[in-house]
């Protein structure tokens, strides 16, 4: 087993599938079954999934909505989410904790280090909701702040697409894929691997990333058993 706790950060917007909007459950229950089979295995799972199928607050900003307003909102779009995979989960024969940044006692636990390291320690695969619970933070910021905060060994980055290219490989034919990169080569390359806040957290804390396509079923799979996808940030 090649890692012991991992965060996994899932899109809002892979949560979509081939809709225009929302969640499409085929997808969803794929997410769940994969992340079931590392689970099984002894992995402590901790998860942090965006809002963007729902709700995203910067282009409702664009629509006159305030920003901080607006990110509220995006972060309640992710608490939807991560109830979807909760439910997803349970319906296997996970068993799950639901934990927020932001308090509703009736649906979630509130955030709480110590709590999320012994459900984890238990075996429970732990969702992060309503992201840091402050507006102009993604959720990629989320998921590296968590990840630091519960000691996970890596952030795994699920996308579409299948690692970290030199350019965007779904407009640039010639983009060539990196299988290993340095966190100074991505500053240097300007690579937009996530938002700044949430790589230079990794970096500062000395925490890999790996990027990868969840979208393929078994990719989880094959990075706990020590396969060689997507690629790795490393220092």
């Amino acid at each position: 087993m090649k890692y012991n706790r991992i965060l996994l950060k899932l899109s809002g917007e892979s949560l979509m599938g081939d809709k225009q909007f929302g969640i499409d459950h085929n997808r969803l229950n794929q997410y769940a079954n994969d992340i079931k089979q590392v689970a099984a295995m002894g992995v402590q799972v901790a998860v942090v999934i965006g809002g963007g199928n729902i709700f995203r607050g910067i282009q409702a900003e664009e629509g006159g909505v305030d920003r901080v307003q607006g990110d509220y909102m995006g972060m309640l779009a992710t608490v939807i989410n991560s109830m979807a995979l909760q439910s997803a989960l349970e319906a296997i024969d996970v068993t799950t904790r639901l934990q927020s940044a932001i308090k509703m006692e009736q649906i979630c636990e509130p955030y709480i280090k110590r709590r999320a390291i012994r459900h984890l320690e238990k075996g429970r695969v732990v969702i992060f909701g309503a992201g840091t619970g402050n507006p102009y933070f993604t959720t990629d910021t989320a998921a590296c702040l968590r990840a630091i905060e519960i000691e996970a060994d890596v952030v795994l980055k699920g996308t579409r697409v299948d690692g970290i290219y030199s350019a965007d490989p779904e407009k640039d034919a010639n983009a060539v894929k990196y299988e290993t990169i340095h966190f100074d080569e991505v500053y240097q390359k300007g690579l937009n691997i996530m938002d700044l806040t949430a790589f230079t957290l990794c970096n500062e804390n000395k925490l890999p990333i790996i990027v990868f396509d969840m979208n393929n079923t078994g990719n989880l799979l094959k990075l706990m058993n020590g396969e060689k996808v997507g690629t790795l940030v490393m220092f």
